[in-house]
């Protein structure tokens, strides 16, 4: 069987791996830019995220976990206060780390990937039973075949630009600022012993007003900052590819179409704050070879039973990151809380934890929250 996989992220790169262990297996992975080009710093997972590969394949599980950075906690700061959500875990590696690894797995069962290769059309990719879709948000796969795949973009209106620092931080961390220039917040959290992620977001009035659109790319990081200038404790923004974007919604309401599939963010985007995507695009291409092997690489079979496993696990979780990002897209109202109240309301912004969940996970919290509500009754959650 010959697969041709497009795009050598994360999902490329491991479906490659998990196919090419099977005898027969003919695979051709193209990816566009070099091998160590990554966009943004650090991938970060729930606490349980890497739970697949431990159960399913040990031995790539052992190449990653010892470069993950784990805590148990979140931290929230609104109007220079502190809240602290205790048993939210996180882990992080670093996004050229972990392609290094899956570079390596890929490598050795036999895989080889092309890189600086720009595909223009799909049939640069010669005869293939199967041809996979994993090249992103961009797709050339699915841009090719969007009126069968029905697909749909939106973007969230909040513009954010992805950093990194060296400046080393205890936990997952959102800091929110109200500024004369407007609202401000950062994703921190680090993802080496020596790095860290520092993703700054701000809603659209606050963007026009600062004119961002019109500064050139020190500038816009001096003023990041200049912001975030506590946070930072003298450490500096560091930049790659650190342009100012907005989050793109993908969905599509076919997943495959004749011999094409698509896995990934070629498939469906999960907004960021969710911590989600690449767990998602994982899943997915272990699923796709799943499928294919209890259907004897039967793509006409393959594929439908694909769909069917996945597609309520990603739709439910879909769902949470579109309710974060709703969140996120107000967070500006949002702030209006107090800092109690607020971090409730953040903790709570997807829906997959309720206030009974959090008296569990969380105790201190609910427990000062209840006695807060309790002294000041008239208080609203939202």
């Amino acid at each position: 069987m010959r697969v041709a996989i497009l795009g050598a992220g994360p999902a490329g790169l491991y479906l490659a791996y998990l196919l090419k262990r099977r005898p027969g297996m003919k695979v051709h992975l193209v990816e566009q830019n070099p091998p160590d080009a990554t966009f943004g710093f650090g991938v970060v997972f729930s606490d349980r995220a890497l739970e697949f590969l431990r159960d399913d394949d040990r031995e790539t599980h052992a190449a990653i976990a010892p470069h993950l950075e784990t805590w148990d906690d979140i931290t929230v700061c609104h109007r220079g206060e502190k809240i602290r959500i205790e048993g939210v875990g996180f882990a992080a590696i670093g996004r050229l780390r972990l392609l290094r690894i899956l570079q390596a797995r890929a490598r050795a069962v036999g895989v080889e990937p092309v890189y600086h290769r720009t595909v223009s059309s799909l049939a640069e990719l010669g005869e293939a039973d199967l041809i996979v879709g994993a090249d992103g948000v961009n797709s050339l796969v699915r841009t090719a075949f969007a009126d069968q795949f029905r697909t749909t973009i939106e973007h969230f209106s909040n513009r954010f630009a992805w950093f990194g620092t060296t400046k080393r931080f205890d936990t997952l961390t959102q800091t929110f600022r109200a500024t004369p220039l407007g609202h401000f917040n950062a994703h921190h959290y680090r993802y080496a012993p020596d790095m860290s992620t520092f993703i700054v977001e701000t809603d659209a009035a606050t963007f026009a007003r600062a004119g961002f659109e019109r500064m050139d790319a020190e500038r816009s990081k001096a003023i990041c900052e200049e912001i975030f200038a506590e946070e930072l404790d003298g450490h500096r923004l560091v930049t790659n590819r650190s342009i100012w974007r907005q989050f793109p919604k993908v969905s599509n309401e076919r997943w495959w179409h004749r011999n094409y599939v698509l896995v990934g963010d070629a498939l469906r985007t999960a907004h960021f704050s969710i911590g989600s995507g690449t767990r998602l695009a994982l899943e997915d291409v272990i699923a796709l070879d799943r499928a294919l092997e209890e259907n004897g690489d039967d793509v006409a079979r393959a594929l439908p039973a694909y769909e069917a496993a996945r597609r309520p696990i990603v739709e439910k979780l879909v769902a949470a990151a579109n309710a974060s990002a709703d969140w996120y897209e107000h967070f500006a109202e949002h702030m209006l809380l107090a800092p109690l109240d607020f971090a409730m309301s953040y903790i709570t912004r997807s829906g997959r934890i309720d206030h009974e969940r959090l008296r569990v996970v969380a105790p201190q919290l609910v427990a000062r929250y209840e006695a807060a509500r309790v002294r000041a009754p008239r208080g609203d959650l939202l």
